[in-house]
């Protein structure tokens, strides 16, 4: 993983936090307001769940950085406390009773979510003996 892509995934995580700041803020409150009550429930449960998503990629992006700027060993980095934590996904019934600017952030917030925990994941996984085979191996596994 290069501080090239840490440094793109943090600005769109940045951008992201931004933009869902601003919808819940502003007009998620009167789209939630005109929602009937349970549905009120879930869009405010998913709130919280797209910030604490945010939260915890923000919180990696920020310890792969200090990695690479010395700061922390990787072997602190892998500490349980710095690696994304579990977040329940949104069901498909609940997603659909949320207005649409509101299902989207949830699936951005979702999608960026998966990336960081594969890249975490992977940083698990034995370094390949040369860049060709690990090449070979990623091509094996994607498909």
């Amino acid at each position: 993983m290069t501080m090239r892509l840490v440094d793109a995934l943090y600005i769109e995580a940045m951008v992201l936090a931004d933009e869902t700041r601003s919808y819940f803020d502003g007009p998620g409150r009167a789209e939630r307001d005109a929602l009937a009550p349970i549905a009120r429930v879930t869009f405010t449960c998913e709130s919280l769940k797209v910030t604490t998503r945010l939260m915890h990629i923000i919180a990696w992006l920020l310890t792969r950085r200090a990695v690479a700027a010395g700061e922390i060993s990787e072997c602190e980095a892998r500490d349980p406390s710095r690696r994304p934590g579990q977040i329940a996904d949104a069901g498909a019934g609940d997603l659909a009773s949320l207005p649409d600017a509101a299902q989207a952030l949830v699936l951005a917030s979702d999608d960026l979510y998966r990336r960081i925990c594969r890249l975490d994941a992977e940083l698990d996984q034995p370094a390949p003996a040369s860049p060709a085979r690990g090449l070979i191996a990623r091509l094996e596994n994607a498909f």
